[in-house]
Parts: structure tokens; sequence; C-alpha cells
């Protein structure tokens, strides 16, 4: 895991990020569905632990853009979902240090802001919408429109289920064309999922229906992690419904770590799903 440390210290998110950014995409062009709070910026909480921006009262949400550098592109893009409950967004941490970490593979990132706090709905929604987006927009990216896939930590991960799995299901009246093509995501990453077992004695949570079309994914979860269960759940109905899934379940490295170093689990899931991405099997 040398490298990769290495590669973590020399990265300096907040500079490195802001130079790839290159776009701000506002989800809806008019109202937002559902909401009635006025539209704004995202509001930084007080807590700045652990060096995480905390983001709240998100009432316009957005895409930021962070293409991968073209000397290298894949033709692939992943949409970022951060986590925090559904109360937060821990946008630094599991958003744009993810995208960095993502443009050095080759993949064009998209960093989610998607309604919070206690907006599951809307979560949903922008989720969905987010995903007709990029895939109309994606010549713009030289991406393939079917190669766009979805990634989330913790409840962005339970984000990240809930558009795998609810793809078809209209939660939204159309706003433009965009909105005539598919929002299922081409392949899932759950890192720490949090609330997929929320079905009676533990088991996946009713909403999340999975058959033969739920796309692939990879999962990765810690034992001691609170929410450890959500994954193991995740995965055994995957496996059961004949999805590809590859789960890896660590004893240590409890929950919120992203890809800092100093974490075993954060030092771990990086290589592991690096190597699936680049052998996953999109149908």
């Amino acid at each position: 895991m040398k490298p990769f440390i290495i590669f973590m210290l020399m990265l300096a998110p907040s500079a490195m990020t802001q130079a790839q950014h290159k776009e701000t995409i506002h989800l809806w062009p008019g109202a937002v569905p559902g909401e009635t709070a006025a539209r704004h910026a995202a509001v930084p909480t007080s807590d700045t632990s652990r060096g995480v921006v905390r983001l709240t009262d998100v009432t316009d949400p957005t895409l930021e853009v962070y293409p991968a550098n073209p000397a290298h592109a894949k033709n692939i893009g992943v949409i970022i979902c951060p986590g925090g409950g559904y109360n937060i967004l821990a946008i630094n941490l599991e958003g744009y240090e993810i995208a960095a970490w993502l443009n050095q593979l080759g993949y064009t990132a998209f960093v989610l802001q998607y309604r919070v706090p206690k907006k599951e709905a809307g979560a949903l929604q922008d989720a969905q919408r987010a995903m007709r987006i990029v895939r109309s927009r994606a010549k713009e990216w030289k991406l393939d429109p079917e190669k766009i896939g979805m990634m989330g930590f913790s409840a962005g991960a339970s984000l990240t289920a809930r558009t795998s799995t609810q793809y078809n299901v209209k939660t939204y009246t159309p706003v433009d064309k965009a909105d005539s093509l598919s929002a299922r995501p081409a392949f899932g990453m759950l890192i720490y999922p949090a609330y997929l077992d929320h079905g009676e004695g533990r088991k996946l949570t009713p909403e999340l229906t999975i058959d033969k079309r739920t796309p692939p994914m990879f999962l990765f979860a810690t034992a001691d992690d609170t929410y450890g269960n959500s994954a193991l759940v995740m995965a055994g109905a995957l496996r059961d419904a004949g999805v590809p899934a590859e789960l890896h379940f660590y004893a240590k490295g409890g929950h919120g770590y992203g890809l800092r170093p100093g974490n075993s689990a954060a030092e771990v899931w990086p290589a592991l799903a690096a190597k699936w991405m680049q052998h996953v099997s999109i149908p």
C-alpha cells in the first residue's frame, strides 16, 4: 500500500480538484420538485472536525464536473454521492477527494450535491435526474452513455443502491429531453453503505427491489462498522438475484474514512475498487 499512501500525501485535494473542476450543472432548470424552500447555495456547517467540509440545507441540487486528463481518459463516467446520514454531505472527504482519485485512474467524475437534510425522496429525484443529465451530455465529455456508473459512501451508498434498484420508478414529472433516458447506472459501488438492512429482522430494506437488471456492484465494509450488516445483506440479495457482485468485508476500519491514509480500510478499498472497475462487465 506504500504507493497509495504516497499518492494520497501528494494529492493536496483542495488545490488539485479545484484545478480540474470545469463546470457546475444545476439539475433542475425550473422549480425543484417537492422543494418549498428558496433556491440557494448549500450551507457549510460549523463542524469541520477531521478536516471534513460538511454541507447542509441543499435546496438547489448540483453536479460538479471533474473531467479526466485527456491523455489517459477512459470513456467511463462516475457520479459520486457523498455520505452524511441524509443530514449533511461530507463534500470533500467523500466527494472532491474521490473525484481526484477517479481522475487519476482516467475516469471523469461528477460530484452530486443532493438534497439534505432529511429529504430522502428529493435525494432520489436528484440522483435519477443526475444520471439522465450525464447520459444526455456524455458526448461532451467523450463518454459512452451506456458506461455511466454511480458510487456512494454511507448514506450516499444508500442513495446509489436506491438509484440502482428504483431506476424505473417515476419520481418526478419530466422536465426536458434528458428525462426520456434511462436513470439506471451501468454499475454501482457501495463503500461502507448504510440503511440497506431496514427490513424485518435486519433484512434488505423493502424499497430495494433487486432483479437481473440491477447493475453489477462492488461493496466494501468492515465488521466493526455499526452499519456493516448493510453490505452483507445487499451482497446476499444481489447473489440470490444472479447479479454480479464483489464484496470485501474487512475486520477493522469503522465508518466514514473515505480514502485518507492512516486508516487500514481506507488504504485497502481503493486498489480493490480500481481493479474491479477495470474488469467489470457492463451489460
